[in-house]
């Protein structure tokens, strides 16, 4: 019997020990499973948190315009597609949220492309256009589609964690159950409870130091990060400095051979001038000669100015039919000074002379920031060839492009050449593969937001060892003179003005004041003369029949488009004509649709100026009148 009792208790112990480790089998693996359910969830949230910071950041970029947003835009939304990746990677073993994940990236990536657009409308300055795809792009059913996806993934995840949950609990209620039927056979259990008791305790300290070891792994990545993130801010600051220090550096380089033009120019006038005084009583004809040279010299600095402040985008921008071949070659002076001596620029064209539409300005900075780019590639010395040609295309023969005519421009040069995986992602916008404060990343996708527009393509020809060729793609159109320009100058040239006009004219310089009235008073003119706007009221009242009010637009106290907005109320039949060496963007709208003239100017272009501000009768939009 004793042994019978010895074996009967030994089995019973035996069950009870097997019965309490399945039991903890299944609370460790339940354990197990509820952390990966919590990961799971936790970076679902992390993920919807990132994409949000992501696109809040845009938000702030479209606004303010500033690249270190646009650039913290870029990280974030890389950051939640590697999140995705992990988020698969966790549940690869569910089919039930495969599908989900699948859903999740697809929207994820059309996602991407909707705040791409709105990314490069701001990179390229169109503020409306990333105003109004920022604002679709928050109604966007994509938006919907992830945080629907992430919710729905969530919830199958909670869903799981509670179906195991229960299953582990019902599993510890069975072993309990086993457990207190063998509860009756204690005495023969008393010895399995204490080495199991045993067990237990070592088994708690063990968690117990594992999580002592967490935690202190814990503060130490928490410190790691810190540190992490200081060093990044530092950088970007670097960054910035550095990138400053490189836009001064291209500016004086520039600067410096326009200042060598404006001294020969100036040599030109100031030598003609005193020529013609030496001579004016002695030799007529040789002081004409003289005044014609100086005139010129003057004329070319006119021409230099007018052409720095269009390409800085003072001038406002025009579509207009542009000769590719011809915009090239006038480009070639502005070429040699910005990409320096040590590169050969080889311009060729096959074009026949054919045209496209666009802005000549941002077709200009185009073909710049390509040459620039590959005077980079090629470390500053090598040859760069800019050919120019006409060319028929078939249905997606390049890119996207439809079948028919267009013209091509092509950037080529002796370098480097890139890897096939960079070229891939030239056009992103702050991809760069140039030094750290050498570039933004931004040139490329801005001609590429460029050509886009023009219902164009461009196409990269790049090998490493064999150099790049860029070549643009925009429709060919029959060059014509754009019909605005047409009737600007007919009515220039149509328009007469009276013999005698009675003109105020307000201007601050008092040089340019009495150049201005001199040159009013030889076309047969009567002037009065005003140094500060704020005094044309009384000079209005002291004076009647004034015909015209010719006004200078940048003055101290007030500007000349301030003057005719307080004047309005009281004089609205008086012809007004603004004279200005700044007429860009950002003032264009103030003017009210009177005519400007731009200076510097001739007696010409003076007159037909005054003679269409009298003849306009409040046009609706601004029309300048040339300077000849």
């Amino acid at each position: 019997m004793l042994v019978v009792m010895g074996l009967l208790g030994a089995a019973v112990l035996v069950a009870l020990i097997l019965t309490l480790g399945s039991a903890n089998r299944q609370r460790d693996r339940a354990l197990t499973l509820q952390a990966h359910s919590y990961d799971v969830m936790i970076l679902a949230r992390s993920l919807a948190g990132t994409i949000a910071r992501s696109e809040a950041s845009l938000g702030r970029y479209v606004i303010s315009g500033d690249k270190q947003l646009g650039r913290l835009y870029f990280d974030e939304w890389v950051l939640a597609g590697t999140q995705i990746d992990r988020l698969e990677r966790l549940t690869y073993d569910n089919p039930v949220q495969r599908p989900e994940i699948a859903r999740l990236r697809d929207a994820y990536a059309s996602r991407g492309r909707e705040l791409s657009m709105t990314a490069l409308s701001t990179n390229y300055g169109k503020n409306k256009q990333a105003y109004a795809r920022f604002y679709h792009a928050g109604t966007a059913p994509t938006l919907a589609v992830i945080s629907t996806t992430l919710d729905r993934l969530i919830a199958r995840e909670r869903t799981i964690l509670d179906e195991r949950s229960t299953a582990a609990i019902g599993s510890v209620e069975r072993s309990s159950r086993i457990a207190g039927t063998l509860a009756v056979f204690g005495v023969l259990i008393v010895v399995g409870a204490i080495v199991l008791g045993w067990f237990t305790i070592r088994a708690v300290g063990e968690r117990a130091d594992a999580q002592a070891d967490a935690d202190l792994e814990r503060e130490r990545a928490a410190e790691l990060t810190s540190a992490v993130e200081r060093a990044t801010t530092e950088l970007r600051v670097q960054e910035a400095k550095v990138r400053q220090i490189q836009k001064m550096d291209a500016v004086g380089q520039l600067t410096g051979g326009i200042a060598h033009d404006f001294n020969n120019m100036l040599a030109v006038v100031l030598g003609g001038l005193e020529l013609a005084k030496r001579c004016v009583t002695v030799d007529v004809a040789a002081a004409q000669r003289h005044i014609d040279s100086a005139s010129e010299g003057a004329n070319r600095a006119a021409a230099l100015t007018r052409r720095l402040l269009a390409f800085s985008r003072e001038d406002s921008l025009k579509s207009e039919s542009i000769p590719v071949a011809a915009l090239v070659a006038g480009m070639s002076d502005l070429l040699d000074r910005t990409l320096g001596d040590s590169v050969t620029v080889v311009t060729q064209d096959t074009s026949a002379a054919a045209c496209v539409r666009g802005d000549r300005l941002q077709l200009e900075n185009a073909v710049l920031n390509l040459a620039v780019n590959a005077r980079d590639a090629m470390d500053g010395r090598g040859e760069l060839t800019i050919a120019t040609g006409a060319v028929t295309l078939g249905e997606g023969e390049v890119g996207h492009c439809a079948a028919g005519d267009y013209v091509s421009i092509a950037v080529g040069d002796t370098g480097s050449g890139m890897a096939p995986e960079i070229a891939e992602r030239v056009f992103e916008p702050f991809f760069t593969t140039k030094e750290v404060g050498k570039g933004t990343g931004l040139g490329l996708s801005q001609i590429f937001a460029l050509v886009r527009q023009a219902d164009g393509e461009i196409r990269i020809d790049t090998a490493p060892g064999q150099g790049t060729t860029v070549t643009l793609y925009i429709p060919r159109e029959a060059c014509a003179v754009d019909a605005p320009a047409a009737t600007v100058e007919r009515v220039a040239d149509t328009v007469v003005a009276p013999a005698t006009l009675t003109i105020l004219v307000v201007e601050d310089d008092p040089r340019v004041l009495a150049a201005t009235t001199g040159a009013l008073e030889e076309l047969g003119h009567v002037t009065i003369h005003c140094n500060d706007p704020l005094a044309a009221p009384a000079l209005l009242d002291a004076h009647d029949g004034i015909d015209l009010i010719l006004s200078d637009v940048l003055m101290p106290r007030q500007t000349g488009p301030e003057m005719i907005a307080a004047l309005a109320p009281r004089y609205r039949d008086i012809a007004v004509l603004f004279v200005t060496g700044f007429a860009g963007d950002a003032n264009a709208r103030e003017f009210g649709g009177h005519e400007v003239l731009r200076k510097p100017f001739t007696l010409t272009g003076l007159e037909r100026a005054v003679a269409a501000a009298v003849a306009a009768d409040r046009p609706a939009t601004l029309r300048p009148i040339a300077a000849e």
